[in-house]
This record gives structure tokens, C-alpha cells and sequence, in this order.
């Protein structure tokens, strides 16, 4: 398809192959076969007023305010007609209105009609300032009006969710949010209602629009239907202060712009980036915000006294303590550096290099998380070292053949990813194949072919999916999604890796964090140096220590739960901590044991954390709002953003590390972002040739009398620590269950919407049973939702066995 219209067609000249030739007032243009006119008139340049028209939905005709004149073979049709639904044809005249008085004419009409009920409350409206209504009611309506009589009203506002408020008085029933709904996130929760005068926008009373990605209906309503109830009435457009930013929830890497107002951030809104998140961001991304001025939130170092209390110190002070500790702690035993997976990939390098150059080790992990030796195998062969060049990309995924997905439910862990996969299944078929216990919510939307697997046996199915698994993935352009959960499943990323060379189809890691793509490429892995080159590798170091000026520890590290052990039994002396919340460790219990009895411990944190409730140590970062940086998409895609917000107070990671690095007479050079960003990009990126994880395939246990086997993952709105003070967004939180099968549910005598309880002798959970389409013998249990913190609780995870039974019955004890 070209971009633009041949401006300069004549009469003469021949028509490109796939177009056609049209004028359109008074220019001969070519336009592309099947293109819609009022897209061929925009790319002209020339305005066509519209509401329902939305360029990623489908044409609706709903508005009607886009009508323009239509000669077809000398003849005009006999009334003006809709340009979002009409596609251009070989020889069309057509006539805008800017040249033809019968299309301004019936454009002022249907602004008139339109305005009949709608109330003239702009000026406490929340769309006041921004309205498409507004603009075009100036631009393309009449002065004054006819209309008389009484306006038609409601109620007003009508919750339709927690967060999303409906004013049907100010609706123009454009369908925008009812096809949104409908054909992009696949939750047809609000529909029409009525008929020809009442018809109005609506939901059903038993089933309220809890949707992940509600939000963006507020955002494309071109009217102020539909607003947001954590932003309703609390600023006017123009006193906002606007910067464009990368949402910080997943690995997707959204474009989207955080709107703030005398320092205090009030709305996010997705940006428009075709190539990423074309202009959706699901409800997590544009709601969960509020943590950056939560109660919690620490600004001032922290220091232990000798009375066990922290206390507010300056930085100077916070920071000749933390390297005292260090230096102490690296002459007898060494420092481990846990550094999580929320960093930007500047500050993740800076870690990379304080422990290498600081502390002398390779003992560094950033995934807070169950992990593998598998996975580091896997990182090292597949993803290491890459660029959005060579790697699987949110197009590739949309223009893929076959895709199938293992250790990942995409709509719960990378919303846009599960946008994609929609969009391919709806717009041309595309075969999706998930891996996984269950059906899921986001897995019938997509329509795929779920391939059941007992927790901990994936594996098994994976290396032998089936014929028609294996011929749908052999087909060019085929990709494989894993996720981070895979390493909870022995065997599992060898199993991908060896489909992946029999078949021939691309695999990506659609890891669940944002930092963790760029931590893999900063080198914060025991085995992994920055750029993707192996530790092991004599040629890579001294690399490394040309640029860095230092050696580099030969020997590989330990890996995160290793870390921890030797903390806990004094291995190693001191610990360095970042964005780490230890209950998402696969054990909770031993991840705090490792804490309390570290000798010296060094929290770099937001806000109030378990970990920074054991610190010696808190110094303060910055949150996205106030640092600029860039995350590394699991595409491998650089996504910088820039401060949003005032940082007096607080710094980025990276300078917190420079500046600790230089009190223990080493300089890591990583100030800024940007001199961090400079280095790592001087240093350059390349596979690191690691061998694919060829490792036995795990065997799913097999359950006793009053057992299952658990499964679990997690839910996009949960208890995460980044989504404090949000209770419109938990509001629409997925409600949790304990999901079984009829058969297991009948075995256990578990009844359909009463509470049953899974139970360790470490704890239980209680929560409503639900039955799906799990294997017999299965139970499923969300890992960090309200009631139920299953590694915390449990000291279990994916793949044990746990004891079932109806609440409150002693079988279950």
C-alpha cells in the first residue's frame, strides 16, 4: 500500500497496479483497491469531521457526520453519503465539504441533530478542552440553534465498573466503545439498548464490563460519555502538564503519556505507536500510577542505629555507612546483588558493573522470581545478545501462521500481546496453540487450541504436541512464545528449543517484568556479562576489562535462591538489594530468613518493603515518573522515556551506584542514564553462543487420597506492589477461585460456588470453588491475588501437591 495519493495522476498516466483513479475535490488521485475514501482524503490532507470512524476498528456508519457528495459514472448518487464506509472505486468523483454545499449542508444537519439532546455542560465536562465534539461543533456545525424543546436526561453517572462511569445524556452513539469491546479485547460487556429514540449505551445488570482494557474505551470516546472515575473532576486539560513515557507494568513496552498537574500525576493515556501498542494500554498500564506518592514511599536515606531504628540521615552520611558495610562485608565473605526486575536497562547495567568492578563477583540475579539454571541455558542460546532485528516482534506475532505459547497466559502477562493474537484470530484465522493447565479467559478470545498439561509435565507436551501442532508450526513465519513461568516447569525450555529446530519457527521469551529483557542484555545473570557474552568466555572479559578497567571474575555465580542460602548461612556477608519483593521468590520464607541474618544489608527501594523493614541501608530511588531511561521490550526494542515529574530528593539507580562505587574508591562511570546507556552501546550487543538447555522433561506428581496437583500463575490485576492505592483498577480484579475439573471436584467433594480449602502444613487458602477444564487431579489457585498468596501462604508452588477439601472439613487439615 503506498502512503500517500498520487497528487500528481493525470488523465494520462497509467494507473498503478492495485489502484484505482478518483477524484476527490477537484484532485485526480490513485488510492490503494478497498481503501476506505475518508482514509484516501486524509492522506490528502483534506478534513473529513467524524465520531464513530476510528482507524483500528472496523466501519460502522454510526455517526453519520462524515457524509460527503459521490458521483459515480457521471451520476451522482441521490443523497450524500458515509466516507468511513465507503471504499474508492476507478472513476468516483467525489466532492468534500469544502467544495460541495450539499455535503456542509448535511454535515451542519447531523451536527444539529446530534446537539439536539446533548447538554452544554462543557465547562465541568471532563472532555472540556480535548472534545472532538467541541472542535467539530465550531468547525463544522451551526451558530445558532432550533431546538426548543426540553433535553432528554438520566441518571447520571451510571457505573458501568469501578473505574469506568457512563453519562448517557452527552452520548452520540457513535459505537466506539461497543465495537472496542467487541472485536479488539473480545469483552462485549456493554452493548446498545433500546431501540430508534431510547436507545442508549448500557451493560447487563448481571454482568458488569470487567475488562483488563476497559480503560480505552474512556480514551476513544470522542464526547465525555465515558470517564474515568479516578480522574473525574480533579483538573481541565490545559493545567496539565503532559510527557510522553513507557508504561513500567510488563514486558510489552507501551508508548503512553502521563498527565501531571503541580506534581502530582492524575491520568495515563496511551500513546500511539503502531509498531508497539498501536494506541491500546490495558488497565494496569493506565491506572496503576498512584504508588509514585503513596503513604510508604521513602524519599530521605535510612539508617540502622545501634536501638534497632531506622532514621532519616543525609546522603552523605547513608551512603559512607552502606560502603563501610561493603567494604567490610567484601574483605570476609563476599556481597551478593539481588537487583529484581523492574529496572530500567541503564540501571540494571549499573549493577552488572558495581558487582563485577565493586564487589569483585558474578553473584548477581535480577530474577526476583522461581528461576532455573534451564532458563540461564535458554537466555544465553535464544535471547542474549539480540535486537529487535532478529528477534520476534509484535508484527511477526500479527502476521504469523501458527502461534503457540507455553509458560505464558498472554492476556494476564502482556495484554498487548494478547491484543495481537487477537487481532490475527479475528481479522484471518491465525492458529494459536497455548500450553496449559486450563482454558483461560484470554485463551478462548483468541480462539486457540489449548494443549492440557499437568503442572510440572509441559515438557512432555510440548516435545510431542501432535502432527497437526507440528505442521502448523512448520508453515513460514510460525513463532513460539515462552514465558519466565517456564521456569517452573523441568524440561520445558528445552522442549521449546528443540520444536523450535524441528519445526523451523522463531522463538521469543515474553518474560513477565519490564526490566528483565534489558537486565538480560546488562549482564545481571551469574552467567551472562553485558552485551550477551558468557562469563566463561577469556576473550569476553578482556573486553569488558579494557572498557571497564578492572578484571572480571572468571568463575560463574551463584544464582539468586544460591545467593540467598549463603547469605543466610553466612557465605556471604552482605547483600545489595533492588526493587526485590521477597514474596515473589519461590520461597518466601527462606528469602526473609536470608535477609534478617545477611550481616549488612544495602536496600535501594521506592517505597516500604519487607526488605527495606531489614535494612541497614535504605537508600531512595527514583520511580519512572521521575527518571528518564529506557526498558528493553521482550521484542529486544529500546523504549526511552524521560522525567515526568519533579526528582528533588531522589536519584536513578545508576547514580545511587556510581556514587556508592566512588566511596569505595572504584568509579563505575554510570552517573546518568545516559553515560550508563553510552557505555553499554559502546560495548555493543552479540549472541552469546551459549548451547540450547537440553534437559530431562519433569514427570507430574501424582496426588493421594484428598490431594492435587497445583497449578498457578498470576492475574494482570493483583496484589502487586506497584498497584497500591488503586482501588478503582482492584475493582475490576478477576475474582479469585480454587479451579478443578467436575471429576476431581466430585472426588473431593467440592461443590460449585462454596469455599473449599487448600492447604500445606505450612497454611491454607480458602476461596469459592470454580470448575473449568483442568486435568483430573489438578487444582488451581491464583498466585498473588487478594486471599490468596500462594508462596507465601503455601511455601508450595506450580507443580506440588496440596492438600484439597470442602472449608471447614477436617479432610482437609
Amino acid at each position: 500500500m503506498t502512503l500517500t495519493p498520487e497528487r500528481n495522476a493525470t488523465e494520462d498516466t497509467p494507473v498503478p497496479e492495485g489502484h484505482v483513479r478518483l477524484t476527490i475535490d477537484g484532485q485526480v488521485v490513485d488510492a490503494p483497491k478497498g481503501e476506505l475514501l475518508i482514509r484516501t482524503c486524509e492522506r490528502l490532507g483534506i478534513v473529513i469531521p467524524r465520531f464513530c470512524d476510528h482507524p483500528l476498528l472496523d466501519p460502522a456508519g454510526a455517526c453519520r457526520q462524515c457524509l460527503v457528495e459521490v458521483e459515480m459514472g457521471g451520476r451522482p448518487m441521490p443523497k450524500p453519503q458515509a466516507s468511513c464506509t465507503m471504499t474508492v472505486a476507478d472513476g468516483m468523483v467525489v466532492k468534500t465539504q469544502h467544495t460541495s454545499e450539499r455535503a456542509d449542508k448535511a454535515q451542519q444537519g447531523v451536527m444539529e441533530l446530534l446537539l439536539i439532546n446533548h447538554p452544554l455542560d462543557c465547562p465541568i465536562c471532563d472532555k472540556g478542552g480535548e472534545c472532538p465534539l467541541q472542535n467539530q461543533a465550531m468547525a463544522h456545525g451551526r451558530s445558532d440553534s432550533r431546538f426548543v424543546e426540553t433535553k432528554r436526561t438520566f441518571p447520571k453517572p451510571l457505573p458501568i465498573s469501578s473505574q469506568v462511569l457512563l453519562d448517557r445524556e452527552r452520548c452520540v452513539l457513535c459505537q466506539r466503545c461497543t465495537r472496542f469491546s467487541e472485536e479488539i479485547a473480545g469483552d462485549p460487556f456493554i452493548d446498545l439498548l433500546e431501540r430508534g429514540a431510547n436507545q442508549q449505551i448500557g451493560i447487563a445488570e448481571d454482568q458488569p464490563f470487567q475488562s483488563y482494557f476497559s480503560g480505552n474505551t474512556i480514551q476513544i470516546c470522542p464526547v465525555g460519555a465515558l470517564t474515568s472515575a479516578a480522574y473525574r473532576f480533579r483538573s481541565r486539560p490545559f493545567d496539565l502538564r503532559s510527557t510522553p513515557g513507557v508504561c513500567e507494568h510488563c514486558s510489552s513496552g507501551c508508548a503512553s503519556r502521563t498527565d501531571s498537574r503541580r506534581g502530582t500525576v492524575l491520568r495515563r493515556l496511551a500513546g500511539n505507536d503502531p509498531e508497539v501498542n498501536e494506541e491500546w494500554l490495558c488497565d494496569k498500564g493506565r491506572f496503576a500510577f498512584r504508588y509514585t506518592g503513596s503513604q510508604g514511599r521513602i524519599t530521605r536515606p535510612l539508617v540502622r542505629r545501634a536501638d534497632g531504628t531506622l532514621e532519616e540521615v543525609s546522603w552523605t552520611e547513608a551512603l559512607q555507612v552502606a560502603a563501610d558495610g561493603l567494604l567490610a562485608a567484601r574483605a570476609g565473605g563476599g556481597i551478593g546483588v539481588l537487583p529484581g526486575g523492574r529496572l530500567t536497562v541503564e540501571d540494571a547495567y549499573a549493577y552488572a558493573k558495581f558487582a563485577r568492578v565493586v564487589a569483585g563477583t558474578n553473584d548477581i540475579d535480577f530474577r526476583a522470581r522461581p528461576h532455573s539454571g534451564e532458563e540461564l541455558e535458554f537466555l544465553a542460546a535464544h535471547v542474549a545478545g539480540g535486537t529487535v532485528e532478529d528477534s520476534v516482534t509484535f508484527e511477526r506475532v500479527e502476521n504469523a501462521p501458527a502461534v503457540l505459547t507455553a509458560g505464558t497466559d498472554p492476556e494476564e502477562e502482556s495484554g498487548i500481546v494478547f491484543l495481537r493474537l487477537r487481532k490475527a484470530y479475528r481479522k484471518r484465522g491465525l492458529r494459536h496453540f497455548q500450553v496449559g493447565p486450563f482454558t483461560s479467559y484470554g485463551a478462548e478470545k483468541t480462539g486457540a487450541t489449548v494443549l492440557h498439561a499437568v503442572p510440572g509435565a509441559e515438557a512432555a507436551v510440548v516435545a510431542d504436541p501432535g502432527a497437526d501442532v507440528v505442521a502448523a508450526l512448520e508453515q513460514p513465519g510460525a513463532v513460539i512464545l515462552v514465558g519466565d513461568r517456564a521456569a517452573e516447569s523441568p524440561g520445558l525450555y528445552s522442549a521449546v528449543s528443540a520444536l523450535a529446530a524441528r519445526t523451523g519457527a522463531a522463538i521469543g521469551w515474553l518474560p513477565r517484568r519490564a526490566g528483565d529483557r534489558g537486565a538480560v542484555e546488562a549482564g545481571a545473570l551469574p552467567t551472562l556479562l553485558p552485551g550477551g557474552r558468557l562469563v566463561t568466555d577469556a576473550a569476553a572479559r578482556a573486553e569488558l576489562e579494557q572498557v571497564w578497567g578492572a578484571p572480571v571474575p572468571a568463575a560463574p555465580g551463584r544464582d539468586g535462591d544460591a545467593i540467598l542460602a549463603a547469605a543466610a548461612s553466612g557465605e556471604l556477608a552482605a547483600l545489595v538489594v533492588g526493587g526485590v519483593d521477597p514474596q515473589d521468590m519461590a520461597d518466601p520464607t527462606a528469602a526473609i530468613t536470608a535477609l534478617r541474618e545477611v550481616g549488612f544489608l544495602v536496600s535501594l527501594e521506592i517505597h516500604t518493603s519487607a526488605v527495606t523493614e531489614l535494612a541497614d541501608v535504605v537508600l531512595p530511588v527514583a520511580p519512572d515518573a521521575q527518571r528518564s531511561g529506557a526498558y528493553v521490550s521482550w521484542e529486544g526494542r529500546r523504549r526511552e522515556f524521560g522525567v515526568a515529574l519533579d526528582a528533588t530528593g531522589v536519584l536513578p539507580d545508576c547514580r545511587v551506584l556510581d556514587t556508592l562505587g566512588v566511596e569505595m574508591d572504584a568509579d563505575l562511570f554510570t552517573q546518568t542514564p545516559a553515560a550508563a546507556a553510552g557505555e553499554l552501546e559502546r560495548l555493543g550487543s552479540r549472541r552469546a553462543g551459549g548451547v540450547a538447555p537440553d534437559h530431562t522433561a519433569g514427570r507430574a506428581r501424582r496426588p493421594g487420597y484428598g490431594q492435587a496437583v497445583l497449578a498457578t500463575s498470576r492475574q494482570m490485576i493483583d496484589d502487586g506492589s506497584l498497584q497500591i492505592d488503586e482501588p478503582a483498577l482492584a475493582g475490576t480484579a478477576r475474582r479469585p477461585y480454587v479451579k478443578v475439573n467436575a471429576a476431581t471436584a466430585e472426588r473431593l467433594a467440592l461443590v460449585e460456588g462454596a469455599d473449599a480449602t487448600v492447604r500445606t502444613d505450612r497454611g491454607a487458602i480458602t476461596l469459592p470453588v470454580a470448575l473449568t477444564d483442568l486435568p483430573d487431579g489438578v487444582v488451581w489457585l491464583p498466585t498473588c491475588s487478594p486471599g490468596s498468596h500462594v508462596r507465601p501462604t503455601l511455601g508450595v508452588g506450580h507443580g506440588d501437591l496440596v492438600t484439597v477439601g470442602p472449608a471447614g472439613n477436617g479432610s482437609a487439615s
